[in-house]
């Protein structure tokens, strides 16, 4: 955190921001480009939140890069967005590695080609101890299908008798999702003027913070980045108790 900043220096602690980077294909359009150029300026914008992120010594990362409704999208602009995976896992790995970042891909990745999870494979084998920002894609993920998996590996659980059906809380749900093991989401930010969820982290947000802008993903960049930060900040985390409660602590 900058130390000439105490709104920030003093507020509420923040470890894991998650983006839905919103607006690729329309800023595209607005400059009379193909969708994918929008695309490619987008994976621009994501590497200098990446930066700032490792800057704020933020301890998890989660964007989300590819849903599993975004397979619906005409076939051209799915293979070009593959390839443009693949070649950002290529390119992009070897910088991460040397900013201490650990890499994970969160999603169901069986969709996925096999030359695609070879390189997911290795992006993450490479990065696997750093000690630094965790860096969470979500590719072909949603929350729902994440609550699924996680209930899906619960029944088989109690069905083998290592569990009984009574012991399951929500402790043992979370211990089951994709990001299992890694501090709460406190700041969800969506780009592009939508207000939505999409199917994103639904578990993970029960108390996060939310920021949204009309700014266009690839025109999202540090300072908009810390305005939500700010934000965040200067906000009341009740978590159920009163404002009166908090001020006596």
């Amino acid at each position: 955190m900058s130390a000439d900043n105490p709104t920030r220096a003093k507020g509420n602690a923040l470890k894991h921001v998650c983006i839905i980077m919103d607006g690729n294909g329309r800023w595209a359009k607005k400059r009379f480009m193909p969708r994918f150029a929008g695309h490619k300026a987008g994976l621009s914008a994501l590497r200098k939140i990446v930066a700032a992120c490792v800057e704020e010594k933020l301890e998890v990362l989660t964007v989300f890069a590819f849903s599993s409704e975004n397979w619906r999208r005409p076939e051209k602009e799915v293979g070009l967005l593959m390839e443009l995976f693949a070649t950002a896992l290529t390119r992009e790995v070897k910088k991460l590695n040397e900013n201490n970042v650990q890499l994970r891909v969160i999603g169901e990745l069986s969709a996925f080609s096999d030359k695609i999870r070879g390189l997911i494979d290795d992006a993450v084998a490479l990065t696997a101890d750093n000690d630094g920002l965790v860096f969470n894609i979500a590719a072909n993920y949603g929350g729902r299908w994440d609550m699924a998996q996680a209930t899906r590996q619960i029944a088989l659980k109690v069905q083998a008798g290592e569990m009984k059906a009574d012991e399951i809380d929500e402790t043992t749900i979370e211990a089951h999702l994709s990001m299992s093991g890694l501090a709460e989401p406190d700041l969800f930010i969506r780009t592009g003027g939508e207000q939505r969820i999409s199917n994103f982290v639904l578990w993970q947000l029960a108390y996060c913070e939310f920021f949204f802008t009309d700014t266009l993903w690839p025109d999202f960049n540090k300072k908009i980045f810390l305005d939500a930060i700010d934000s965040f900040h200067a906000r009341q985390r009740r978590f159920g108790r009163t404002g009166e409660q908090l001020k006596e602590e």
